[in-house]
């Protein structure tokens, strides 16, 4: 069953939003997604479905046009394997999110059958942020279902992302059952001292951890 119309009726609903003129952006979130060799064909469907599907819910889409947000997705798997899929935009009304969506679903696999190099997609991702200097803040969302066996160390990599003032926080996508072994891994040495991790228990749960995940990094508290 499409999605489309209940997309349609978000974007309606929010078109009689304005962000206030001159707004800066709130938020620049980078969406760090995981296309090494442990993600199959399915796997990576139920990831990018899943941001889609994300923003479509008319809770975060509110916070992402209120907040001028500008949003961009990566994938990244193995050494010298990391590529800016959908490059930065800013979410600056109904149709743009809609549109941002529809990319995110259609987007092809950058790679295949490769290592998980967690530092080097830290890096990378970093280099991305000149194009968003005026954002408020810097945010990068890695997901991943592994950890790191290729590629750059990681400490030196999470401590240039601080040092540069951006925040990582993570999916963790675990097994079905009680262990935690990949939550760990991203808690320990991924994330940033400001950052979090949520964990998604097998992947047809991460559209409901990266709709969560989403709307912790970009919405506005109250009051």
């Amino acid at each position: 069953m499409t999605r489309a119309p209940a997309l349609y009726a978000t974007c309606l609903a929010l078109s009689v939003l304005r962000p206030a003129p001159g707004l800066a952006c709130d938020v620049a979130l980078l969406l760090s997604v995981d296309v090494s060799g442990s993600i199959d064909r399915g796997e990576y469907r139920l990831q990018v479905d899943g941001i889609a599907e994300a923003l479509a819910d008319p809770e975060v889409a509110d916070a992402l046009l209120l907040g001028q947000v500008a949003l961009g997705v990566m994938q990244w798997s193995g050494t010298a394997r990391q590529t800016l899929s959908i490059p930065w935009r800013r979410m600056l009304s109904p149709s743009e999110i809609a549109d941002f969506a529809a990319r995110a679903r259609a987007l092809p696999r950058a790679y295949t059958g490769s290592d998980t190099a967690v530092g080097e997609a830290i890096a990378f991702s970093v280099a991305q942020f000149g194009a968003v200097g005026d954002c408020r803040r810097r945010v990068i969302d890695i997901s991943g279902d592994g950890p790191q066996n290729a590629g750059y160390p990681l400490a030196p990599e999470r401590g240039n992302a601080e040092a540069a003032g951006i925040e990582i926080n993570a999916i963790a996508i675990e097994d079905v059952g009680q262990s935690i072994p990949i939550t760990e891994f991203y808690r320990r040495y991924v994330v940033t001292r400001n950052g979090f991790v949520i964990t998604a228990r097998g992947l047809s749960d991460y559209p409901r951890a990266i709709r969560e995940k989403i709307l912790r990094e970009v919405a506005k508290p109250l009051g």
